[in-house]
């Protein structure tokens, strides 16, 4: 594969050739997503208190431990994946397999579900679950095309990837 000349804004965000892309959209709309479900968590959870009903029937005792697990799950997920993404320049683009890679094929993605429904858990408010819904289902969509990019570019080697990693949930008997 030739390489193509880089345009100028390439250079200054540094591309790399080993790495296939992403939505033009996914950046702006996980930060858009994000403002969004952190100002209505805060605003619903600890001033307004309009759809935090659940809070009284759910002990606090339970609901520590729970979102503990998903907020450590969620930052495992995110600092394993974005390291071996950004962390290593691969000399031939492939499919990445390794790590966390080799349990789920969007980690970085699952990270930020995990890490709302974690805050989510900590101070249930009913408002903020319907925008971490909305957020999963774009998260769901980032991840649907950049799938389709990642067989574009890998083919059969990424059709068996896809045969043997769950795209969010580990699968534990393989194709």
């Amino acid at each position: 594969m030739v390489a193509r000349p880089k345009t100028e804004k390439e250079k200054w965000l540094g591309y790399r050739d080993d790495l296939t892309g992403e939505h033009a959209i996914g950046d702006a709309g996980q930060i858009i997503f994000a403002l969004l479900f952190f100002s209505i968590w805060i605003s619903d959870s600890f001033f307004l208190k309009l759809t935090t009903q659940l809070n009284d029937s759910v002990p606090i005792l339970l609901r520590i431990p729970a979102a503990v697990v998903l907020l450590c799950l969620s930052g495992y997920c995110a600092w394993s994946g974005l390291s071996i993404v950004f962390g290593e320049v691969r000399e031939k683009p492939s499919v990445i397999r390794k790590g966390v890679f080799g349990v789920i094929r969007h980690p970085i993605y699952v990270s930020e579900v995990l890490l709302y429904l974690g805050i989510l858990i900590l101070n249930i408010s009913l408002a903020a679950t319907v925008v971490w819904v909305a957020a999963t289902v774009f998260l769901y969509y980032l991840s649907y095309y950049e799938e389709g990019l990642l067989l574009k570019r890998f083919g059969d080697e990424f059709r068996a990837y896809t045969c043997d990693v769950g795209m969010w949930i580990p699968r534990f008997r393989k194709r």
